[in-house]
């Protein structure tokens, strides 16, 4: 399974940013994707999954409200779109899947066996 993830970039706060994950190989809609975030000097956070084939989702309490994640599984994407963005969720993101489609969604990265190289999202004050 190969993750590509794009979309990321500059933006002022308040402002917004669709993230996209497009994976290929043998990625299944059984599968669980999962937004990860990492700042310099910090673990990587949980922000948000999804589980294609049912679409049940799950998102992190600091972004619920702002972020969307959803699925296009006709196009094997996942999105993130991030609205009223805050210095503080400055970080690369990285596009991750689980291929044991874990209900609830794992916030845990060890499940995660697949990852995206990463996209830079910076949001100045």
């Amino acid at each position: 399974v190969q993750l590509v993830e794009s979309g990321g970039g500059l933006v002022q706060a308040e402002g917004s940013l669709r993230l996209s994950c497009v994976a290929s190989g043998r990625a299944s809609s059984g599968f669980a994707m999962g937004w990860f975030r990492q700042d310099p000097g910090k673990e990587r956070e949980f922000v948000a999954g999804i589980i294609w084939s049912g679409g049940i989702t799950r998102s992190a309490d600091s972004v619920k409200g702002r972020f969307t994640i959803s699925g296009d599984n006709a196009k094997s994407t996942v999105y993130l779109q991030m609205n009223s963005l805050k210095p503080e969720d400055t970080a690369v993101y990285y596009c991750a899947a689980d291929s044991g489609g874990r209900i609830p969604i794992s916030t845990n990265i060890l499940h995660y066996e697949y990852w995206g190289q990463g996209t830079q999202v910076t949001v100045s004050s």
